[in-house]
């Protein structure tokens, strides 16, 4: 019993160490590659935001002579934002600058013209056939434009297309579109997508299309795929924008700004870990391997999902390391509650996770769903701030209840029999 708990906590602690040497510095196997959490390539690794590494700041104007309303400039606001979040810069800020004017930030691109490519264009989005009658306009009758990757015929071939929904009115222009155009043998059966008077793909129509979701194929490669479908997206916007100013900034905070931040992080989490072995003793310890392996996990889900990392992203992470803490402090309470009255370290290890068991599932879920306001209500920062809080709040509870559990269970089977080892209680019966 002894020599297997022995074997099974090495391996569990070989692992978590090995998590950690990842986040840390990265592992490359053959062509197998993982990066380091704080890769400074900006291609890989956690990404930084604006406050952190600096980037491109793009204004842009509204490109008509009409009237411009507040709503036009919301809708504008809530295209960008969308575009942006969409390829996973929830970081980057789109604000309104007077009645005609948007600002749009975006951390790590320091090209701005990259800024204005991964923007796609921002003209006004028709559909023309080929007399030149608009079939669609993008901002009434598109309701979105996504890159898919599936069946692209009948045969079950695989490739990448782009996948359209229509609005109600634009279903049926649609469809009487696509039945007269359809028929055509003169080689005028195509409906052109423009941006302005600029042609982005010109797909040829077979037969009549009447539904609200319809799909474009071609020989795309997924760049292609995702361009087209940005372009499109792009394309809803209520008028076209013209660009008034581009300019690269520095970090606003510093470069040294990251390094300063790790290391209060690093000096606050080591005032934790030492505080968690002087008050729980060896439970402490067991909660301090389990915390190290929570944070090597967060970096590790940061890093494979490219999540921007800001000051505000980095206080969300350091909220959940305290839940996690937390989380271990009901735990160990309740544990010294049992050996309190007398019960075996192994079943007072047993009770106590399964009393602690609904509190922690309670306060997490609440953590959880004001994530999730957060990122639903939020922009930028904000929704920044949401999805570093989320993640840190789903790796914590797995922490807690599974990794600190299956530890502590494993140093219960070293026959340590002495129950003020394990935490600090009066009485207590020694027997395991």
């Amino acid at each position: 019993m002894k020599a297997k708990s022995i074997a099974k906590l090495s391996l569990a602690v070989i692992i978590i160490a090995f998590l950690a040497y990842i986040a840390a510095f990265g592992l490359t196997i053959g062509k197998f590659s993982i990066p380091k959490a704080l890769d400074p390539s900006p291609d890989k690794g956690i990404r930084k935001g604006l406050d952190l590494a600096g980037g491109s700041v793009i204004v842009f104007e509204a490109d008509t002579e009409g009237e411009v309303t507040a709503e036009d400039m919301d809708a504008v606001v809530a295209v960008m934002t969308s575009r942006l979040t969409t390829m996973g810069y929830t970081e980057a800020p789109v604000v309104k600058q007077g009645d005609r004017r948007v600002r749009i930030e975006i951390p790590e691109v320091n090209d701005p013209e990259k800024a204005i490519a991964l923007l796609g264009a921002t003209a006004k989005l028709t559909f023309v056939d080929a007399e030149g009658e608009t079939v669609l306009e993008g901002v009434t009758d598109v309701k979105s434009a996504k890159a898919v990757y599936g069946p692209i015929d009948n045969a079950g071939n695989q490739g990448h297309y782009v996948q359209l929904e229509l609005t109600s009115s634009g279903q049926t222009k649609f469809a009487d579109a696509t039945a007269r155009i359809s028929q055509r043998l003169d080689g005028g059966n195509f409906i052109a997508i423009c941006l302005d008077d600029t042609v982005i793909s010109a797909p040829r129509v077979a037969q009549t299309i009447n539904d609200t979701t319809c799909v474009i194929t071609g020989d795309f490669t997924a760049e292609e795929a995702k361009e087209l479908a940005a372009q499109i997206q792009s394309g809803q916007l209520p008028f076209g924008l013209k660009q008034v100013n581009k300019q690269t900034v520095s970090a606003q905070l510093g470069a040294d700004a990251l390094n300063k931040s790790l290391m209060a992080g690093g000096i606050g989490l080591l005032l934790v870990m030492i505080f968690m072995i002087f008050r729980y003793r060896l439970c402490g310890f067991v909660a301090d391997v389990s915390l190290v392996g929570y944070i090597a996990i967060v970096a590790l889900v940061l890093t494979f999902t490219r999540a921007n990392l800001t000051l505000p992203g980095i206080a969300g992470i350091i909220i959940t390391i305290g839940t996690a803490v937390d989380a271990n402090v009901i735990i160990f309470e309740r544990i010294k509650e049992e050996l309190g009255v007398g019960k075996t370290i192994r079943a007072s290890v047993e009770a106590g996770f399964k009393r602690a068991f609904t509190a922690i599932i309670d306060s997490n879920i609440t953590t959880l769903i004001a994530a999730g306001v957060l990122y639903y209500f939020g922009t930028g920062t904000i929704q920044g701030f949401a999805i570093t809080l989320f993640i840190g709040t789903i790796v914590s509870m797995f922490t807690a209840i599974f990794v600190t559990k299956f530890l502590l269970k494993q140093t219960v089977g070293l026959n340590i029999r002495n129950p003020k080892v394990y935490c600090p209680v009066k009485g207590g019966n020694k027997n395991v």
